[in-house]
C-alpha cells in the first residue's frame, strides 16, 4: 500500500508530539523536523492540517510549540488519516459493482480490503500506535529523552 508523504509524514508527527510531550511540555516544529529528517516548511503546511482537524494545539511564544488536543488514547488512527487524505478510508467502488466475475470481485476483494483497513484504523490510536513503536528494536529509531 502506498500513501502520500503528506500521512506518512502527519503520522510521524503526531507520534513524535505524542512521545515527546508527555511530560506536559510542547514540541517545536523545528525540533520535529529534525528528529524525523522533514522539511520544516513542509511540516508546517502538515501540521497546519493537524491543527485545523483539531488533533493538535499550536502554542506560540518562547516556549512555543504543539501539543496534543486531547489524549493520545481518544485519537484514533482513521481520524488522522481523515484529516490528511480523507481518500484514504473512502468506500472504494473501483467499476461499480457490476455483475458476474467483476461484482464478485468488486464484492470479495476491494469493499473487504476497504473494511478491513477502516476496522484497522477504527480500532486504533495513537497511544496504541506508540507504545508498539516503543517496544520496536531500540536500535532502529532515535528517542531523545530530557
Amino acid at each position: 500500500m502506498k500513501v502520500s508523504t503528506r500521512v506518512e509524514y502527519g503520522m510521524l508527527a503526531l507520534a513524535d508530539i505524542a512521545i515527546h510531550s508527555e511530560g506536559g511540555g510542547s514540541v517545536s516544529a523545528p525540533d520535529i523536523a529534525e528528529r524525523q529528517d522533514i522539511s520544516r516548511k513542509y511540516l508546517e503546511q502538515i501540521l497546519t492540517h493537524l491543527r485545523q482537524a483539531g488533533l493538535i494545539n499550536a502554542q506560540k511564544g518562547l516556549k512555543g510549540g504543539y501539543t496534543l488536543s486531547r489524549p493520545a488514547g481518544t485519537i484514533r488512527l482513521s481520524d488522522v488519516l481523515n484529516a490528511l487524505d480523507n481518500s484514504i478510508l473512502e468506500e472504494t467502488d473501483p467499476a461499480g459493482d457490476g455483475q458476474g466475475l467483476r461484482g464478485a470481485v468488486n464484492a470479495c476483494l476491494w469493499k473487504e480490503l476497504n473494511r478491513s483497513l477502516t476496522e484497522f484504523a477504527e480500532s486504533r490510536t495513537l497511544a496504541s500506535l506508540t507504545e508498539e513503536c516503543r517496544d520496536y528494536p531500540a536500535g532502529s529509531w532515535d528517542m531523545y529523552m530530557i
